[in-house]
């Protein structure tokens, strides 16, 4: 899709990898409706704040209601708890779930018949390396961003017909806080990230893996799982 003039809604835009992409937008010429939960915290020049929290189904509905010419909604908001699926806390991996595939679920079909009656667009939804590969410290993550690249597949599939694009976006470690423990010569620049996306956006590209960990995940995913 055409980026210029593009009309976006994009959450969690107040940091990190959110906050990249809503600022390049904003520099491609798009109307950028930048979205959080507090939006008080959004200091991105150019750009609309939009109180939106992705738990929360009514606050994705007002939004929706004030976001009323977009054309591009861009699930980005997400959280890491660090729960294991047998030995962590049930409710943290209830929120995980709750905030990485419910809150997408949930934006994308509120969102969906607004771009549809704004003539189409496209959905970009905001994956990990792990919807692929899930490491028993990160089972509640890796479950949640699989669920995540499920729902993107689907998608994908069910709106075409609607004129609206699903494009799902596969990166490992990037420079956030998000993964403030990871040494920084292991993470890749969210400004790379963000380019590598809108790049594809506009070429249409259905799935991006914005990083060589994600390449070799992908290209091994027919590799049959090691014994414990």
């Amino acid at each position: 899709m055409e980026l210029k003039n593009a009309v976006a809604v994009v959450t969690g835009a107040n940091r990190g990898l959110g906050r990249e992409l809503a600022a390049q937008l904003v520099a491609r010429g798009a109307k950028v409706y930048a979205a959080a939960r507090h939006p008080e915290t959004v200091d991105l020049p150019g750009v609309t704040p939009l109180r939106l929290d992705v738990t929360d189904e009514a606050s994705i509905r007002e939004a929706a209601h004030i976001a009323s010419d977009a054309t591009l909604l861009i699930n980005n908001a997400g959280i890491s708890t660090g729960a294991q699926l047998i030995a962590g806390d049930l409710n943290a991996v209830r929120r995980e779930m709750e905030t990485n595939f419910y809150g997408p679920l949930t934006a994308t079909r509120t969102f969906a018949p607004v771009i549809e009656a704004n003539g189409g667009g496209a959905v970009l939804n905001i994956l990990s390396v792990l919807s692929w590969w899930h490491p028993a410290g990160l089972g509640s993550y890796a479950a949640s961003k699989a669920a995540a690249w499920a729902l993107s597949d689907a998608t994908r599939e069910e709106l075409a017909p609607r004129g609206i694009a699903v494009s799902a976006l596969h990166v490992g470690y990037m420079d956030t806080d998000m993964a403030a423990h990871v040494p920084a010569d292991g993470k890749t620049a969210p400004a790379d990230v963000a380019a590598q996306a809108l790049h594809a956006l506009e070429t249409g590209l259905p799935e991006i893996l914005a990083d060589d960990t994600s390449r070799l995940v992908k290209q091994n995913l027919s590799t049959a799982p090691q014994a414990a």
